[in-house]
């Protein structure tokens, strides 16, 4: 009789106390109130949170489309147009998941580029990065696969194009493309796989995310200035000092979407892909989506096929390399006058890229892609191990406090 009273005093009265004696979630979500982050972050620091939002967004509108859109290619294109008039709001839910893609491309690029200029790749929150590349990997396998689906123009020929890439692989190269396809041309089969794949993808995105967020609490978030947190001055509770500031984010987030929403919901798609999808006629100038294009203008830089697609995945895989590379004991780019030119060069000529992945394989794009791309690849193989060595950093702050 004791040991019962004494449980019955451990659970706690009430529903949510029975809820929080078999299931911790309410202690758990106290314990993240109260998780402490360095107190000098800047705005920089809401795009994570800002990712998660949209990410959120995204699979919420993409369960809906889902329940409407037929996988099939006699269908697929008629079935989009159907959610666009039939369905109760349909053209909003469809907008949203459209538009908000190319939002959630912005978010996770600024992402990207405050982690290389504030050094999150170094140590130790290598992890933290490492997983980050593999969650913008699925990102972008997502994102192709489901700029398939509506089965315009140019989901059908740019599926073909990417896919003939494989092609140049050695020996496997062909069997590589047939079992992407599904067949022996992007048809039915391709459709069925791409669908099924973005459908799933955006949960394991989720599993990373979980296995990011694990990584970033081990040494907590990193900071402006690169130092590490020194004492509980350092730090304030991220409730509600830095929610309160994510708000502020969310609410910029959903005012700019919904502006493109209501106002401009095709200005980010391409109006090819509101035709059709037809294998006897090939669009004029076959480009991918926004958010792919300085990848693409990469691979088209390069005149052999192959090594077009190793420079393509190499841009992204380099990033692996990145404490390797960038030995500077200083992280922050505050306190490393050269290397912050060489970084805005860089991020300036990282969107260079992807107005000329937009633009005709004709000169003087051709050789212009060439240029940005070797100062792309020269930035992390010559420039960051140059100045690891050479640059002489300011003076950092004792701490946080001071």
């Amino acid at each position: 009789m004791r040991k019962t009273k004494n449980i019955k005093k451990e659970e706690g009265s009430g529903i949510l106390g029975w809820i929080e004696y078999r299931l911790p979630i309410f202690s758990f979500l106290k314990h993240a109130a109260s998780y402490q982050v360095p107190k000098n972050l800047n705005y920089a620091w809401n795009f994570g949170s800002l990712a998660g939002i949209a990410l959120i967004l995204q699979i919420i509108t993409g369960i809906f489309l889902a329940m409407h859109y037929t996988p099939h290619v006699d269908h697929a294109f008629s079935s989009v147009e159907r959610i666009m008039r039939d369905v109760n709001y349909g053209w909003l839910i469809r907008y949203t998941h459209a538009v908000g893609a190319s939002l959630f491309f912005m978010v996770i690029y600024v992402h990207i580029l405050r982690g290389l200029y504030y050094g999150s790749y170094k140590k130790p929150r290598e992890m933290v990065w490492f997983i980050g590349i593999f969650i913008f990997f699925a990102m972008m396998a997502t994102a192709f696969m489901g700029y398939v689906l509506p089965w315009g123009q140019m989901s059908f020929w740019g599926a073909t194009v990417i896919t003939n890439l494989f092609s140049a692989i050695p020996i496997i190269g062909e069997n590589v493309v047939k079992w992407l396809w599904g067949g022996f041309s992007v048809d039915n089969p391709t459709l069925n796989r791409f669908f099924a794949l973005h459908y799933l993808l955006p949960f394991i995105i989720i599993a990373l995310v979980f296995l990011h967020i694990v990584a970033l609490h081990r040494f907590g978030s990193g900071n402006p200035s690169g130092i590490e947190v020194k004492s509980s001055k350092d730090t304030i509770p991220i409730y509600p000092y830095y929610i309160a500031k994510d708000c502020i984010t969310f609410g910029l987030f959903f005012i700019l979407l919904f502006l493109f929403v209501f106002y401009a919901p095709n200005y980010l798609g391409h109006p090819d892909n509101y035709i059709e999808a037809d294998p006897m006629v090939t669009p004029a100038h076959i480009v991918p989506e926004w958010y792919f294009l300085p990848f693409y203008a990469i691979l088209r830089s390069i005149p052999n096929k192959l090594m077009g697609i190793i420079a393509m995945f190499s841009s992204i895989i380099t990033w692996f390399l990145l404490p390797v590379l960038d030995k500077a004991k200083t992280k922050s780019g505050e306190y490393r006058p050269i290397f912050k030119i060489f970084f805005w060069i860089f991020a300036a000529n990282f969107f260079f890229l992807g107005w000329l992945g937009g633009q005709e394989v004709k000169e003087p794009y051709v050789t212009l892609s060439r240029v940005s791309t070797l100062y792309y690849f020269s930035y992390f193989f010559i420039v960051l191990p140059l100045l690891s060595k050479y640059e002489k950093p300011m003076q950092l702050p004792s701490s946080l406090s001071t």
